[in-house]
């Protein structure tokens, strides 16, 4: 398997993770310092630069972040996502844009395309959200760990919720 092959498999890997709802094996995915962004659209073509002072549709600076957000998907607490909606991401154009050393810790960028299909039970009603990735993976021990996920919404008009398992 080459190196961009074994890299663009963590990011399948994170696809089928969500869309067969096994959130512990994805949150596994996530280092505990990794940072999880969706920034809003300012205007028709600029993203907001910086989660700390722009609008966000979704920002979490570390996994208990996301760790919290499963909780609340899995307690039932959150009317908008009971039950949870069904999904397929698929992803595409993976390239590899940057990769290197930090200290003893190997590090890659990856960009790539991605849609995710998605069925809401209650409203009996699908839609497709597409858009960017933007990993920042780095190495520890064998495996590589999602540092960073920047995701791109291109069609930011949602119809009812949008949560991390719909991007």
């Amino acid at each position: 398997m080459s190196g961009l092959e074994r890299l663009s498999a963590v990011l399948y890997r994170e696809a089928q993770l969500l869309d067969t709802q096994r959130w512990d094996d994805w949150l596994a995915l996530y280092r505990a310092d990794a940072e999880f962004w969706l920034p809003a659209w300012t205007d028709e073509h600029r993203l907001a630069a910086s989660p700390e002072t722009e609008l966000s549709l979704m920002y979490c600076s570390a996994r208990a972040g996301l760790e919290d957000r499963v909780w609340r998907l899995r307690s039932g607490l959150s009317v908008a996502s009971t039950p949870p909606l069904r999904t397929v991401h698929s992803i595409s154009n993976v390239l590899r844009v940057g990769a290197g050393t930090t200290g003893a810790a190997a590090w890659a960028e990856l960009h790539s395309s991605w849609t995710c299909h998605v069925w809401n039970l209650k409203r009996q009603q699908q839609h497709v959200f597409f858009g960017r990735y933007e990993h920042r993976l780095r190495r520890q021990g064998d495996e590589w760990l999602i540092a960073r996920k920047k995701v791109t919404l291109m069609n930011d008009r949602i119809p009812t919720m949008i949560d991390f398992y719909c991007v």
